[in-house]
């Protein structure tokens, strides 16, 4: 009964881990939406 007590929650942490990385070699790296650049003081004209 100790060792179960070792073993189920290093494996689960092990499938945490492994799931974790299995999820970022999936999904596409996040990019933040470009903003319009605009002059520092702002529109002087209407």
């Amino acid at each position: 009964m100790a060792v179960l007590a070792l073993l189920i929650p290093s494996l689960m942490l092990g499938v945490v881990l492994m799931l974790g990385r299995y999820e970022d070699l999936l999904l596409p790296p996040v990019q933040p939406p470009e903003e319009p650049v605009e002059p520092a003081l702002g529109r002087l004209h209407p």
